[in-house]
């Protein structure tokens, strides 16, 4: 920038800071929705300042971390009312990178991260998104979060030592990962129940969320046999009734997303992948949960075509 360049206006700055506010709103909520309304909130609030801060990046960070904060905590009861298994709203692309911490931002943004975040109280779940995966300073938090720096020091503490007894650590590298899932879409597309149990931990689990909304497996599936089995059973149903998989990034790690004949999103799934084996597979059914990842199918029709395949097949001889 030359000397008589014109300053950014407010707007440029703010749009400039956008992925950075969203990404900091959607750890600590979540939800894809909550944190786009977050940073709009936000906006609305900047828009309002009369007097420019000293540092735009510290003002607006620590304004779209108290309105989460604020949601979070009125979010808290509504999931505890929640039908069935509460997951996040899935991410299929982080609009905001840093070279410098992208393993810190890959792995906070997982489906498993996120739901270890829960078990956080609001400030915790705050403070460890701004320490530990953005790397903002205690002065900074402090002024975020309104506590004192001693105390900002300390909920940090506390909450990753939460994360860390919570959650092993992945010992394989994102290649890895990424190759081991493909394998096992590929056994999925072709109905390989044996290729689809030897990628699967013995104790793996196939939960689904669907707020009560769309059709879904009550109680979850567990075991590598069950799990293969009931996979095996569905793909050929799916192809025959126009459905299609595809392989996609889902909250930074290998999934799928699943759409009807005409395009439209059914459900995410997504991966944890430790020791070389597929921990959990983790569907997002909800279809309030699914707008954001394009226009969403109709769930309950789609299984009712799939049953009505069902039943005009032969049955066993």
């Amino acid at each position: 920038m030359t000397d008589d360049a014109p300053a950014p206006t407010r707007t440029e700055q703010f749009e400039e800071l956008r992925p950075l506010l969203f990404a900091i709103a959607y750890r600590i909520l979540g939800s894809v929705s909550e944190a786009e309304d977050a940073v709009q909130e936000t906006w609305l609030r900047w828009e309002a300042t009369a007097t420019p801060p000293k540092s735009t990046k510290a003002f607006l960070s620590a304004v779209v971390t108290r309105i989460s904060i604020d949601v979070l905590r009125s979010a808290r009861v509504r999931r505890e009312q929640y039908v069935g298994p509460w997951f996040p709203e899935p991410l299929l692309t982080d609009p905001y990178d840093d070279p410098e911490r992208s393993a810190e931002l890959a792995d906070s943004v997982s489906m498993a991260a996120l739901l270890l975040l829960e078990r956080l109280s609001p400030l915790e779940r705050a403070v460890f998104v701004l320490r530990e995966v953005f790397g903002f300073g205690f002065p900074e938090i402090a002024t975020a979060v309104g506590r004192s720096e001693p105390a900002c020091r300390q909920l940090a503490v506390r909450s990753r030592r939460h994360m860390e007894a919570g959650r092993p650590r992945f010992d394989a590298d994102r290649r890895e990962r990424e190759e081991l899932a493909e394998r096992f879409i590929g056994a999925f597309r072709e109905g390989d129940m044996n290729g689809l149990r030897e990628l699967l931990a013995a104790d793996v689990q196939l939960v689904g969320d669907s707020g009560g909304k769309a059709p879904n497996l009550r109680k979850g599936v567990y075991g590598a046999q069950n799990v293969a089995r009931l996979l095996t059973a569905l793909i050929p149903v799916f192809a025959q009734i126009g459905g299609r998989m595809e392989s996609r990034q889902v909250n930074g790690e290998p999934g799928a997303v699943f759409r009807d004949r005409d395009g439209k999103v059914i459900n995410t799934m997504s991966f944890d992948i430790l020791d070389g084996r597929i921990q959990a597979i983790r569907t997002v059914v909800n279809p309030d949960k699914l707008g954001h990842v394009g226009p969403v199918a109709d769930a309950w029709a789609v299984n009712r075509e799939a049953r009505e395949v069902l039943r005009q097949q032969p049955g066993p001889a």
